[in-house]
């Protein structure tokens, strides 16, 4: 029997369902709700997923538990909200009083202009609903993608301490238990598909529909959080006729932890596969704290960033000095090849037309084996690496018997350094005068380029200097003497 098609959107605006067929394939969830509802509360502001002004939460069941996430709806794009429940600022105050996130800011002064605030108040909501009772550091992580140029952020934090008890009570949290029914119903195993053949929206309910309609399609666009497509929309002004969404495919999310690895469905966002990613190793999951917004973990995907190629993509670097595995579906056809394998050029890797990377597998350590990772970028927070170095090197008796190395944002690829890693093999790490050669070596593994993010000679530099930094550190069994944040510092409760 042909599975079900259907040709509406369906979601739930604060807990009413609401039905659109006339969903363009390019329509954002910001526009929506400004030029459709008038909902006006939520503001634009830079229109490309930084500012967080536009922030909503949204909501969805995992795991038999209903959670609101917040997400930039300046790129989330409409369609990608099927089967979620949509909340905004101008859903929260009660019969004329204030929710309390909102008395709050008023309480603690923690607005000035207020264009900024909208955003910060629904950041907050969904910091409200997590069920825990947040410290200093947890709301600056959960702030880090709301800018605000006024009052600082002294207090917006307070007013967030204040507010946040881990034990809501507001009107979302009386009507929680339709909600979860509500969201149930909207998960009918249909296909949705909304347009003709030449221009559409479509998010398949299985992996197999989705590998299937993507071969028939493959000048589609594939979406997974919009993260980075929403950009060639809302910056680019490119207007894509063909966009499948992956967030739907039953299965393509998944997480599945061994002894000996992680699986990482393609579909699964930074959100889903946090845990997983930062059991890893505790530099991992810094990398992951410092990359986007809490807003960009919730929407984006990790095998989204795998496949857009970038050469400054922060996962790819660790997930390929840790040996991992990239798993491509066309059809029903599967391969695997090592993630390293898979950048071929700036803006080419090799993935076939009609081809979708469906997980990634990522080996844990292995006894002996100790891993580092180091981003650096202007800002600390929600920036874009100028490079990072990811190592692993494997340790006997205080020697290296082997080593994987490899950087973004020192060549036109996420690229291994097949000579340093040569160089290291074999070296006492009790003798810091041997690693010269391994250090004279990345300038034969890279060619780095200067651009507005850093100089070609500042790379190559601090390139050095991470080697060194992870010898050591290695060396020494000690990092406090050479971290800002240590290896197991704030991440443990940002998630």
């Amino acid at each position: 029997m042909a599975p079900r098609t259907r040709n509406r959107l369906t979601f739930l605006r604060n807990g009413r369902r609401v039905e659109e067929a006339a969903v363009d394939p390019n329509e954002t969830l910001l526009d929506y709700l400004r030029l459709r509802e008038r909902a006006n509360g939520t503001k634009e502001g830079c229109n490309e997923g930084d500012c967080g002004a536009c922030t909503v939460a949204l909501g969805a069941v995992r795991d038999g538990r209903l959670a609101y996430e917040p997400v930039n709806a300046c790129i989330r794009l409409l369609g990608t909200v099927d089967g979620c429940d949509v909340i905004t600022v101008d859903d929260l105050a009660e019969d004329g009083r204030l929710h309390p996130v909102q008395q709050a800011m008023v309480d603690f002064h923690g607005s000035q202009c207020g264009f900024c605030t909208p955003g910060i108040v629904m950041t907050l909501f969904a910091l409200y609903h997590a069920g825990i009772r947040p410290d200093r550091q947890t709301v600056n992580d959960w702030l880090a993608g709301n800018l605000c140029r006024c009052t600082g952020y002294r207090p917006i934090a307070e007013a967030a301490l204040a507010a946040v008890t881990g034990k809501p009570k507001d009107a979302l949290s009386q009507r929680r238990a339709r909600t979860v029914l509500a969201v149930a119903e909207m998960r009918d195993g249909a296909d949705l598909f909304i347009g003709s053949a030449r221009r559409f929206f479509a998010a398949p309910a299985t992996t197999a529909a989705l590998a299937a309609l993507y071969a028939r399609h493959p000048d589609a666009v594939l979406v997974g959080g919009a993260t980075d497509v929403g950009l060639w929309i809302t910056k680019q002004l490119r207007d894509l006729p063909k966009i499948i969404h992956t967030g739907r495919a039953a299965g393509f999310a998944d997480v599945v932890e061994t002894s000996a690895a992680v699986r990482i469905g393609g579909g699964a966002t930074y959100a889903q596969a946090w845990d997983a990613l930062a059991g890893i190793d505790p530099d991992v999951a810094e990398v992951l704290r410092r990359l986007g917004s809490r807003q960009v973990r919730a929407s984006g995907t990790v095998g989204g960033n795998i496949a857009n190629g970038s050469p400054i993509g922060d996962t790819p670097p660790m997930l390929i000095a840790l040996g991992a595995e990239l798993e491509l579906l066309k059809g029903t056809a599967r391969r695997t090849l090592a993630l390293e394998n898979f950048f071929l050029a700036y803006g080419r890797q090799d993935r076939g037309q009609g081809e979708l990377v469906s997980a990634v597998t990522v080996p844990r350590l292995a006894p002996g084996q100790h891993f580092r990772a180091y981003k650096i970028s202007k800002r600390f927070d929600q920036d874009i690496s100028a490079l990072l170095g990811a190592f692993r090197l494997t340790v006997e008796r205080g020697r290296i018997r082997e080593a994987r190395i490899a950087f973004g944002g020192m060549a036109a690829t996420p690229k291994r350094a097949p000579a340093t890693e040569t160089a290291l093999a074999g070296l006492a790490l009790s003798d810091p005068s041997t690693w010269a050669p391994a250090m004279e070596a990345l300038e034969r593994d890279y060619r780095p380029i200067s651009d507005m993010r850093a100089s070609a000679g500042y790379r190559m530099t601090v390139a050095r200097n991470l080697l060194t930094k992870a010898l050591h550190e290695i060396a020494t069994g000690s990092d406090g003497d050479s971290r800002l944040v240590g290896r197991r510092g704030a991440w443990e409760t940002a998630r």
